[in-house]
């Protein structure tokens, strides 16, 4: 761990919507004390809350984005396909909207276009026009009765495919529901703002969709006149067999990394 191999210097801030996950790491992180900061917050408000701690630069900033493997473990979050629960999706469930008042609200051209556009499902129609014929019935409200009414949705060997069929649906209501994709590339390019000369930013993503945004914005940081930016990963660092093998999830995250180039470089 970083806190492990640094000096008493170091401090961490870190940022989550979610407050399970904070209250997770004020106990796993207790015995480093006032070198650990947590904030509830997203990582579009990263400036503003390093400003509000009197913080100009830092050394290093990680992105880990998406969902977390407490969250999809919780039937109660409603986040997994695999197990029967509430349809919430809510990383922060204190706002907005659930997944259920999505799916259960907004109207079917819609709800197909989130579904393709953020779950790249080649079946969003059909899946869409599935839905609104449940909720004519009945409201859909949990995630077996959504992964059920996909599955009548879409073709038999889709059903039995590689992955599960209701893996990019989920992904993308899940997507819709949190803003996922809203800001990112701004929280990046603030990110390299505010690293000192030297300091890295790494970011982990997990689908295709976010992927690109991390690595159209680091090679736009890092190209042109005003470059303040080196790429460090030509290709994104995957997970080799053995890591996969321990942690299955691990085998769809990309691992970026850009590092801030000298202080002579203009901004």
């Amino acid at each position: 761990m970083l806190l492990d191999r640094s000096d008493q210097a170091t401090r961490l801030v870190g940022l989550d919507q979610d407050s399970q996950a904070i209250a997770f790491s004020q106990e796993r992180l207790a015995r480093f004390a006032e070198r650990v900061v947590l904030r509830k917050g997203n990582y579009r408000d990263l400036k503003r809350h390093l400003a509000d701690m009197g913080i100009v630069k830092v050394e290093g900033v990680l992105f880990d984005f998406g969902v977390s493997s407490p969250q999809l473990d919780d039937p109660a979050r409603g986040f997994s396909f695999q197990q029967d629960g509430p349809l919430d999706m809510r990383m922060d469930q204190t706002t907005g909207p659930t997944a259920a008042v999505l799916v259960n609200s907004v109207r079917e051209d819609e709800l197909a276009d989130i579904i393709f556009h953020y779950g790249e499902e080649r079946y969003s129609r059909r899946i869409a026009r599935a839905i609104v014929r449940e909720r004519e019935c009945r409201p859909i409200e949990t995630t077996g009765v959504l992964v059920s009414v996909i599955a009548g949705a879409v073709p038999s060997v889709y059903r039995h495919g590689r992955i599960h069929c209701a893996t990019r649906t989920f992904q993308a209501l899940r997507i819709a529901v949190n803003s996922e994709l809203e800001g990112l590339e701004l929280a990046l390019r603030d990110a390299a703002d505010i690293l000192a000369p030297g300091g890295r930013i790494c970011a982990i993503s997990f689908h295709s969709l976010e992927d690109r945004i991390v690595k159209h914005t680091f090679r736009s940081l890092a190209q042109g006149a005003e470059a303040h930016l080196s790429l460090l990963t030509k290709k994104p660092i995957i997970s080799d067999e053995q890591e996969c093998i321990v942690n299955p999830r691990a085998r769809s995250a990309k691992l970026r990394v850009a590092e801030r180039a000298s202080e002579e470089m203009p901004l």
